[in-house]
């Protein structure tokens, strides 16, 4: 895991690649490399940090130079021995034991054709000295990512969007319609970049520019067509082998010449993973989190911390438990920075104290239950959206009345929260909708009333087009599986868009490489094999992965209530971040730019005060896109 950077027929290229590759070095502390090459009337100047994992040697370093290619490389591939032995046995020969020689080789012997035979996390520049077209790629599932700005004839790439804020000299201008997305979502969309002339590569895909300017584009590996081919196979009768699968997947990135460690919740997912990562390493790490006690009774957060002892016991675990009480008013700036654009889930927090915590421990490596719940339907939205199927049958004038009454209860008191409320009420906000509808509904800010209601007039039409953006993603499938609809969407939005670009960015700040066994092509290639009626049955989400998860976890794990990987937002707004929301509401800078109405932001406060409503997760986000937009308009995110 690494931080990458380079510059293509840029002016001043190689003082913009050695401030790119500076910027990122909290990406890579184990080394730094540069490499410079002539196209004639331009240069290529490619930058790079090391964070080593595989081959701590000096044969892994990079840029990696190789009889006429060049290579920065960001990521793990966990098939590289697999590829290694099939190029070796072509003729290939090698110096160190890296993953880094191994893609070289790769794409020396097949181009572009090697990378959907690339199993694991890159993003990643190569530059053929021979012809002077440099590549860049990203992986299939944009676990790692890749910005760019084009202008003119000249690219110039990095890991992170402050890297290329800071050399483009501050000129990026800020996309509002990138803030009107991160106000609805909490996040910006993989599609969409907060800056305008930026962009993310997306998954799955690739670009080369040429000596001339010319640039050409392209896809090797597309979701929806591997959504599509499970359907095709489940409807031959294939039923995948998922204990299997993810066991094996679990090894594969247990691959490592340094310490592997896990993160641990108590959750399905994370148990495990745990479990499976010590059948193989026996005696491994596993950190988890608990918060302030009053700040989780506040919260009616569910006891996790418990779970993972008993996971931790059972399978001779060796459990660090850490206690969550942070300084918010220093960390909202801090984590605000280091995530590159505004991400409003505070989950990103967790990530990162947990990261920073392993790596004090000397972990540089850690594996991640996420993405089960997008590829498995584990959310308490895919069981929702199922149940307003249902609920839509109920006669009018009742359910006119169970809303009129639910409208009425508080969502909290002075003293605790009552989630079964914020969850009623969740549920009437979409239960009527249609699905696509229903679903976006299910789990963004605000409906399209609310969301023109809180920002600039002037910015409708760009509300729609942000909608129609979603709805266009969502309903491009040959799916006829609700559920199965409902993974896609995750998996090419939800999953790219917040959960593995907040993951990261903050376990990188703290230097640490954060893997996810679950998003893994194989895996999710089992996934959309299996219909969606063995996803939830009955009210039991990821039922068919927890009927796999039982020939190693106990039940009272599988079977256990669902627990949150997040943090107690009502009580950090109700003390800790109170003055701050009062500063921003009054006489923040979006205010004052007219991007967001102060009548709006003072009512959503009144209502969370009240009790009314739960809008701790709306103003957080409102805190961290204040906080972002100050960094961008000044020069700070740079």
């Amino acid at each position: 895991m690494c931080g990458i950077a380079g510059t293509y027929r840029w002016p001043d290229g190689k003082a913009v690649t050695d401030r790119l590759t500076d910027i990122l070095a909290h990406r890579g502390p184990d080394g730094a490399g540069r490499y410079s090459h002539s196209l004639g009337d331009g240069e290529v100047h490619l930058g790079h940090r090391r964070l080593a994992i595989l081959d701590l040697s000096e044969n892994g370093a990079q840029p990696m130079v190789e009889d006429g290619l060049a290579l920065t490389y960001n990521g793990e591939l966990y098939n590289a021995p697999e590829l290694r032995a099939e190029l070796t046995a072509a003729g290939a020969r090698f110096r160190g034991t890296s993953d880094t020689e191994v893609l070289l080789e790769a794409w020396r012997r097949w181009g572009t054709d090697c990378l959907p035979r690339l199993r694991g996390m890159f993003a990643f520049g190569i530059l053929d000295e021979r012809t002077g077209e440099l590549v860049l790629a990203r992986d299939q599932l944009g676990i790692k990512p890749l910005f760019l700005v084009r202008r003119g004839e000249g690219l110039v790439f990095a890991s992170e969007l402050k890297a290329l804020a800071a050399a483009t000299g501050g000129s990026l201008e800020v996309d509002h319609a990138a803030l009107v997305a991160s106000l609805l979502y909490y996040w910006v969309p993989d599609s969409r970049c907060a800056f305008r002339e930026a962009e993310k590569l997306p998954p799955g895909s690739w670009l080369r520019i040429r000596p001339d300017g010319r640039v050409e584009r392209g896809r090797y590996w597309h979701l929806k067509d591997v959504a599509a081919e499970g359907r095709a196979r489940a409807r031959a009768g294939e039923r995948p082998d998922l204990a299997a699968i993810v066991e094996e997947s679990t090894r594969r990135h247990l691959l490592s010449d340094v310490p592997v460690a896990t993160f641990l919740s108590g959750g399905l997912d994370s148990s495990w993973l745990t479990a499976l990562a010590a059948r193989h390493q026996p005696g491994i790490s596993a950190y988890t989190i608990g918060f302030r006690a009053e700040d989780a009774r506040f919260e009616a957060m569910p006891d996790d911390l418990r779970y993972a002892r008993q996971v931790a016991e059972r399978f001779g675990v060796d459990l660090r438990e850490i206690e969550i009480a942070p300084d918010v008013l220093d960390l909202l700036p801090q984590m605000t920075y280091h995530l590159d654009e505004p991400i409003g889930d505070p989950a990103a927090i967790n990530t990162y104290l947990i990261c920073s915590a392993a790596r004090e421990a000397g972990v540089k490596v850690m594996l991640s239950g996420m993405g089960a719940d997008e590829l498995f339907a584990g959310y308490r939205k895919h069981l929702a959206n199922l149940l307003a199927l249902r609920y839509q049958r109920v006669p009018r004038p009742l359910r006119r009345g169970v809303s009129a009454a639910v409208d009425r209860l508080p969502v909290a008191t002075s003293r605790r929260g009552y989630r079964s409320v914020r969850f009623a009420k969740r549920f009437l906000s979409f239960a009527e909708l249609p699905e696509e509808t229903a679903f976006r509904r299910s789990y963004t800010m605000y409906d399209r009333s609310e969301l023109l209601g809180l920002i600039n007039p002037d910015l409708a039409g760009t509300v729609d087009d942000v909608l129609t953006e979603h709805a266009d993603t969502y309903e491009d499938n040959d799916l006829d599986d609700f559920v199965n609809r409902m993974c896609l969407g995750d998996a090419r939005m939800f999953l790219p868009g917040l959960n593995l670009a907040y993951t990261d960015r903050s376990s990188m700040a703290a230097s640490t490489e954060v893997r996810v066994p679950y998003v893994d092509v194989e895996v999710v290639r089992a996934a959309f094999t299996v219909p969606g009626d063995r996803k939830i049955v009955g009210r039991q989400g990821k039922a068919v992965l927890k009927e796999a998860a039982t020939s190693i976890l106990p039940k009272e794990i599988v079977y256990r209530p669902k627990g949150l990987f997040s943090a107690p937002l009502r009580a950090w707004m109700s003390r800790d971040l109170a003055p701050l929301v009062r500063e921003v509401v009054n006489d923040g800078e979006l205010v004052r730019s007219g991007f967001l109405r102060r009548d709006a932001l003072r009512r959503l406060v009144a209502e969370d005060a009240a009790g009314q409503r739960d809008n701790s997760k709306h103003l957080w986000h409102v805190l961290t896109l204040e906080h972002w937009y100050r960094g961008a308009t000044s020069g700070e995110n740079a």
